[in-house]
């Protein structure tokens, strides 16, 4: 039978609900063309009116049987809206449940966007107490005492959550009365879930930087470097091993190490790489026409280029990021001489360990697409590579990649001391202290 609702076509819903998500998206705090987007309190109200009203429409056909095959129609065609390329990942979840409770979903775009400005939390405020106001107004004669005595209610019951539940969980807000909440409780609840989301972040920001600053007064200091080589002296091994000048000594390794840690525990590349995880969550389509909109230049004053490049090698990282941190801190020093580690790395990037099929599966993936997408970008000059964290181009680059091969060129070209590379600004001394 499918869609039958008497007064709108399955059509005419559908063009409604893309003008609330556009309203969401506007919500999140950006426009389309990545500036911010501003509301005053009027804009607000307009949009909680028209969340009111798919919330009083998809409560009314949940309700009544005849109106089942309606509902699964229109999650059919939400789905296909959804799983367009080109639809934000972020109401990907889009259906007729989430439309049943379209207030709260607003409440949550427009309280969670960063940053909350006071412009913006006041006119949400501004907006939700008039809406209350005027909604008690229709069944109290002195609207105002009672919204001071719904809010002193629900200031009790919060308080009383928040003393008898652990502090890892929200408080939730209950008005004890019927039926539909207000506009108020609506945003109660999800200032208290930003609230414990920001404290959340501020510990977690508290033990990196607690865990970055032990990384970087660990540091070997010269003293333990002669001792380390005096020690060696007196050790039965072999003549190469016992040469300084082969060997990558206890300080240097621990300097990479260090370096390595520090770069990957700092605030801003956590940040770039929860950036990166959003914006590649997408479809290459969707996060190549981000990047294409952008434009890149070597020549400008800015750092444009290089943070995209960044952002492109955390993007293939992103979701191996714990694993690289649990990596770094567990690995143990070796002393291997450096020129063992070049042919270790040569061989990894010209052995066959992998099947054809194996290499084709993977180049389709999202780090295929990122990996070429970089290439593009780069345009052949690798030594702007150089300008990245030298550890994060060895965690990011797969072996099996072209970037790989090109880049490991490179090294060579470093390794052997290629006076033409001076012109990169990038001299041997420099690239023994930071590979």
């Amino acid at each position: 039978m499918g869609w039958n609702h008497p007064d709108i076509s399955l059509e005419e819903m559908m063009e409604l609900i893309k003008g609330f998500v556009d309203i969401l998206i506007l919500a999140s705090g950006y426009q389309s063309s990545g500036l911010l987007a501003h509301w005053d309190s009027d804009n607000i109200k307009r949009a909680f009116q028209w969340a009111l009203f798919f919330e009083n429409v998809f409560r009314r056909l949940s309700s009544l049987d005849v109106y089942q095959e309606s509902i699964e129609e229109l999650d059919a065609a939400l789905f296909e809206m959804t799983s367009h390329p080109s639809f934000p990942q972020g109401l990907a979840h889009l259906s007729s449940a989430t439309l049943r409770r379209a207030r709260g979903f607003l409440s949550e775009h427009l309280l969670h966007n960063l940053p909350l400005r006071d412009s913006h939390l006041r006119a949400v405020l501004t907006a939700i107490i008039e809406m209350d106001l005027s909604d008690l107004s229709e069944t109290e004669h002195d609207c105002l005492n009672a919204y001071l005595n719904n809010l002193t209610l629900q200031n009790r019951i919060c308080t009383r959550d928040s003393i008898t539940s652990s502090p890892d969980v929200t408080p939730t807000v209950e008005t004890e009365k019927s039926g539909i909440d207000n506009f108020t409780k609506l945003a109660v609840q999800e200032l208290f879930r930003r609230q414990s989301s920001v404290s959340c972040i501020s510990s977690i920001e508290e033990g990196v930087d607690i865990l970055s600053n032990a990384v970087r007064h660990s540091s070997w200091t010269e003293s333990d470097c002669s001792l380390f080589r005096e020690q060696m002296k007196h050790e039965n091994l072999p003549d190469l091993v016992r040469s300084a000048d082969a060997l990558v000594d206890v300080v240097t390794w621990n300097r990479w190490k260090s370096r390595a840690l520090s770069y990957f525990l700092d605030k801003r590349t956590i940040r770039l790489v929860s950036g990166a995880s959003l914006i590649f969550s997408g479809t290459n389509a969707q996060w190549g026409k981000v990047f294409g909109q952008l434009n890149f230049s070597e020549q400008s004053g800015n750092n444009d280029l290089h943070e995209a490049i960044e952002l492109l090698l955390l993007g293939c990282i992103a979701s191996r990021w714990n694993c690289i941190i649990e990596h770094l801190m567990s690995v143990s020093y070796d002393s291997v001489t450096i020129s063992k580690q070049y042919h270790v790395l040569a061989n990894l990037a010209f052995g066959q360990s992998q099947s054809f099929h194996q290499k084709e599966e993977i180049i389709k993936s999202k780090e295929g697409g990122i990996l070429d997408y970089l290439m593009g970008l780069l345009g052949g000059q690798l030594h702007l590579l150089w300008k990245s964290s030298p550890s994060l181009a060895a965690v990011s680059l797969p072996s099996w990649s072209t970037l790989f091969r090109l880049y490991l060129s490179e090294i060579e070209t470093q390794f052997k001391g290629n006076p033409s590379m001076m012109r990169f600004g990038i001299c041997k001394s420099n690239f023994n202290c930071s590979l």
